[in-house]
């Protein structure tokens, strides 16, 4: 196990190493110039150069690289070109929607998953078990951004249950900031729910073909309390991992989702910075969220492996 775990340390490394290098070449390169952007098309040769070195864009790229990844070490993710904050300000008072949203969509996706999963396991070949699939497959294709704009329609601005978007700030209240995910989390679950209920009916599937499901059967239990004892529990080791999968993907993937709520997430803090070439609110932001990626897998593999011996033995 502990030769396990130093590979995947070294792997989770690498992997941030390559991903910094590929965050910092790709913002880099993007045409435009934060000085000039600021100050418009109009600014002296001398004040962008005097707002160039302020902002230590002088510096070679290899030096402010560098810098970048130093300060990062130490919790210092630099501050921002427009707004003159720390980064790190920035991103704590942002995160504080993004985790509880990424967490309320992923709860959601998992309550819609496993019934409807272990519903159409149950009823394989069935009416019922094709339509789950049917369901599953609409919900795989149709971008969650669109669901997002269906449900502002129909319980935002025809019923008004939930707000159709914006944020009060949890000292507002738990339940009024709850509402105000609602809509955000179920957007966000949908597709993920019809992946993970794919993956929760193939397991349970495979598992019923097993020995043991038929002993089981022969020792005089019935379909449902075999599959509900000896079924859902063999079929979860996959499930579990897709779900911790599903978290970060979850985590790094409100960018659009804030935006069409005008939630002051993470997500919307890197579209904003994008469109005023905050390009170090940027870097900082996105590397934060792959580190949050990386480790939530790095964390799904030792899970895995700890329930699983025989992942470990050939690693």
């Amino acid at each position: 196990m502990q030769r396990y775990i130093l590979k995947r340390t070294g792997s989770l490394i690498l992997s941030l190493l390559v991903a910094s290098l590929v965050i910092f070449t790709v913002i880099e390169i993007v045409p435009g110039d934060p000085a000039s952007f600021m100050l418009g098309i109009n600014a002296q040769p001398e004040t962008l150069a005097a707002l160039r070195a302020e902002l230590g864009l002088d510096a070679s790229k290899v030096g402010r690289y560098f810098a970048w990844v130093g300060g990062m070490l130490t919790g210092d993710f630099g501050t921002s070109y427009t707004y003159r904050t720390p980064v790190t300000e920035m991103v704590a008072d942002r995160i504080g929607v993004s985790i509880p949203l990424a967490l309320y969509a992923l709860v959601l996706s998992v309550l819609i998953a496993l019934p409807a999963g272990l519903y159409a396991a149950s009823r394989r070949g069935q009416a019922g078990d094709l339509g789950v699939l049917g369901a599953t497959q609409m919900g795989v294709a149709i971008p969650n951004f669109w669901f997002a704009m269906m449900l502002v329609l129909v319980f935002a601005i025809h019923w008004r249950w939930f707000p159709a978007g914006g944020f009060p700030g949890w000292e507002q209240g738990f339940w009024a900031c709850v509402q105000a995910l609602t809509l955000p989390a179920i957007a966000l679950a949908l597709p993920q729910a019809a992946i993970l209920t794919r993956v929760m009916r193939s397991a349970l599937l495979e598992v019923l073909g097993e020995d043991f499901m038929r002993t089981a059967r022969a020792k005089g239990l019935s379909a449902r309390q075999t599959l509900w004892r000896h079924g859902l529990r063999n079929a979860m080791i996959p499930v579990l991992t897709i779900v911790g999968l599903q978290f970060s993907f979850l985590f790094a993937g409100t960018i659009i989702i804030e935006q069409v709520f005008y939630l002051p997430g993470l997500g919307r803090l890197i579209f904003q910075s994008i469109s005023a070439r905050d390009l170090i609110v940027v870097e900082s932001v996105v590397m934060l969220i792959v580190f949050g990626v990386i480790l939530i897998n790095f964390l799904v593999d030792l899970a895995y492996a700890a329930v699983d011996p025989r992942l470990r033995n050939r690693t």
